[in-house]
């Protein structure tokens, strides 16, 4: 009869130890799962920014706005026909 206590005992112990490792895997799954979502958040933020940008490079390299930006900060012109001078090899 011994026998029988121990071994019981013994199922006991491992049904125990199983459902700890059960609410162990859940936790973990829990962590990674709410780190995942963060990672795709911040992701997402990151491309809205890259998108934010690469609309203000195209701005800031247009030949209109870079024609108007010398003329009235820097005050260039374009030269008179007078001023013009070709040089012959």
């Amino acid at each position: 009869m011994s026998v029988r206590w121990l071994m019981l005992g013994l199922l006991g112990l491992v049904t125990v130890l199983s459902a700890i490792a059960v609410a162990y895997g859940r936790h973990q799954h829990r962590v990674a799962f709410a780190e995942l979502a963060r990672l795709e958040r911040e992701r997402d933020e990151l491309n809205i920014e890259f998108d934010r940008l690469q609309i203000q490079i195209a701005t800031l390299v247009d030949s209109r706005r870079i024609e108007q930006q010398a003329i009235t900060r820097l005050g260039m012109r374009y030269p008179d026909p007078a001023d013009v001078v070709v040089l012959a090899q």
